[in-house]
């Protein structure tokens, strides 16, 4: 199985943006898909009115709103990541 598309909405100087692209690599996402919302501003626009949220990092993987880092930090630890993945549970 493949893993599905995954998005994330981001900028330039977020930490939190770096620990999810980590925590996805990680658990074997090789490619992730970068919206940079401080380059381009109709992206935040559309980001805000799909997440009805303000910060970044905002995930999506395939077409399941993951939401920020501690979101899917969260999803994780309960197991539930690997699985929306594509992958086994560990």
């Amino acid at each position: 199985m493949s893993t599905p598309r995954v998005l994330m909405y981001t900028t330039a100087s977020c930490p939190y943006c770096v620990r999810a692209e980590q925590l996805l690599h990680a658990r074997g996402v090789a490619e992730i898909e970068f919206v940079r919302v401080d380059l381009e501003p109709d992206r935040r626009v559309e980001m805000m009115n799909r997440t009805g949220r303000r910060t970044v990092p905002q995930i999506y993987i395939g077409d399941t709103h993951v939401g920020g880092y501690d979101d899917l930090r969260a999803l994780d630890v309960a197991g539930r990541l690997q699985p929306l993945l594509g992958h086994p549970a560990a």
